[in-house]
């Protein structure tokens, strides 16, 4: 029995070495934007051939840049085209964050975001005749799912998933990893970001809010670091796409209802849940009907959790978080 002791315990001290190696990162680009994808996996495993292949057939789906996407055939009326499982579970998610926003989230504004050329389509004289045209054909009531065929009540209705398919990519290349055992891990794309487990050592995965300051082109300087565990977090925000007019600055986030960019004083959004589908489509929908509307919706759905950075009548930063956050988030300021 004294012999077997010390094999015993230099199996364990193997082991614990053998499981901290270094981690296996893949990046990429996909989705007109970037990503980034760090695990930890006993057997030493690359996964990039994979995750490649899952992001191009996730694109085939649902992106409007691609013309032979089933959302651009769908949106272009083809006859007899069929949902796949990618677009069935868009479809469905944006049609219950739809209800649950009061159709501040709303999937057919398709129109109004290539009009004010936010889309892949020709942006157009912005007038508010040609806004009130084009409202007659936007609204999530307009169009079903039956089985896996989309039936519209207008020829003219189209979608767009972009406001939250990023998310929904996070948690399709999650549940890949997940379904290979892997137990620690953090997917990014675009800025949406899903962790499961701890690292190694015992550390949690962190990751950060930026400051909601106009940059087309870098990253901004953190206003808070946010402790991550099976935990996803989408930021909506007004300060990366956008347009200026005249000395006028336009949003991308249209608000369904008015056929116009937002104007409120909600700058950012960061929607916390544990699936990044759910925290990015209510992160856009949070964005559009404003502070006070948002703090009312989220009161009502514990299941998200929320850090809203909002401009005072000074001009000045401010924050609204929901109680759910006080363990995991830490502001840098």
């Amino acid at each position: 029995m004294a012999k077997t002791a010390p094999t015993f315990f230099f199996l364990i001290f193997s082991t614990v070495i053998f499981a901290q190696k270094n981690p296996i990162k893949i990046e990429g680009e996909a989705q007109g934007t970037t990503y980034h994808i760090t695990y930890y996996d006993n057997a030493n495993r690359d996964f990039k051939p994979q995750v490649v292949q899952i992001l191009k057939d996730f694109d085939l789906s649902v992106s409007t840049y691609i013309p032979n996407s089933i959302i651009s055939r769908i949106n272009s009326n083809e006859q007899n085209v069929v949902a796949d499982k990618y677009f069935i579970t868009c479809f469905k998610k944006a049609k219950e964050v739809w209800k649950n926003t009061d159709g501040a989230f709303d999937p057919t504004v398709y129109p109004l975001v290539n009009a004010w050329g936010f889309g892949p389509g020709k942006k157009e004289k912005i007038e508010p005749k040609k806004i009130d045209s084009i409202l007659k054909f936007v609204g999530f009531d307009l169009i079903r799912l039956r089985g896996n065929h989309i039936i519209k009540k207008d020829p003219r209705v189209k979608l767009d998933f972009n406001a939250f398919a990023q998310g929904y990519s996070v948690d399709v290349v999650s549940d890949f990893l997940s379904q290979q055992g892997i137990a620690s891990f953090i997917v990014e794309i675009g800025g949406e970001v899903y962790a499961k487990g701890k690292k190694p050592d015992g550390t949690n995965w962190t990751v950060g809010i930026e400051k909601p300051i106009d940059n087309k082109e870098s990253a901004n300087d953190l206003k808070a670091l946010v402790k991550l565990e099976n935990l996803a977090i989408a930021t909506s925000g007004n300060y990366r796409r956008f347009i200026i007019e005249n000395g006028v600055k336009y949003a991308h986030h249209i608000d369904p209802k008015t056929g116009y960019p937002t104007k409120n004083n909600l700058l950012s959004a960061s929607l916390f849940s544990k699936e990044c589908i759910s925290s990015d489509a209510n992160a856009t929908g949070v964005l559009v009907m404003g502070l006070e509307k948002a703090k009312l919706f989220l009161s009502n759905h514990p299941e998200l959790q929320a850090y809203l950075i909002y401009s005072d009548d000074k001009g000045n930063y401010q924050i609204y978080e929901t109680s759910g956050l006080k363990q995991i988030l830490n502001d840098v300021e």
